[in-house]
């Protein structure tokens, strides 16, 4: 009989409390570590669709090299296109999450303007006079406004 007790295999309840704890605490830093890097994700991917629509809209003023003309035959200002025209025309498929009111502007370079678009539980980001440069040498995640909104802006160059 005591042979039999001797043999038998499995865990006592202090190695199975350990083993929980030792799950726990590695949860517990894992868990807002992976967030961090799903938010991260999500802003380089705001940040790449504004990249898209600067590069859609730099085809398009190829294309449309001359400034819009008003009915008066007047020159209207600087060449400026919207998402939904860049779409609209075929030279964008998707914006991704770049709202379609947001407005590029012909320069040296072209600059990128937006409202600000939520990319995470209640943070959002905004692109003010945001050139190519700018949004790709973007590494502290923009600067922060007022309103502690992520802002990635440029300076406006110089418009033809």
């Amino acid at each position: 009989m005591k042979h039999l007790l001797k043999n038998q295999k499995g865990l006592t309840l202090v190695e199975l409390l350990a083993v929980i704890v030792i799950l726990a605490i590695v949860s517990a830093i894992a868990v807002p570590a992976i967030g961090g890097i799903i938010e991260n994700s999500r802003y380089s991917a705001v940040k790449a669709d504004a990249t898209n629509v600067l590069n859609a809209a730099k085809m398009y003023f190829i294309d449309n090299p001359e400034e819009k003309v008003a009915d008066g035959g007047t020159k209207t200002g600087t060449l400026t296109v919207d998402v939904e025209t860049l779409k609209k025309e075929n030279y964008l498929e998707s914006a991704g999450k770049i709202p379609k009111e947001a407005k590029v502007t012909k320069g040296s370079p072209n600059f990128i303007n937006t409202d600000a678009i939520p990319y995470s539980s209640g943070k959002t980001v905004k692109f003010t006079n945001a050139t190519l440069d700018a949004i790709n040498n973007d590494i502290n995640k923009g600067s922060d406004d007022k309103d502690k909104n992520k802002v990635i802006s440029g300076t406006t160059g110089t418009t033809p």
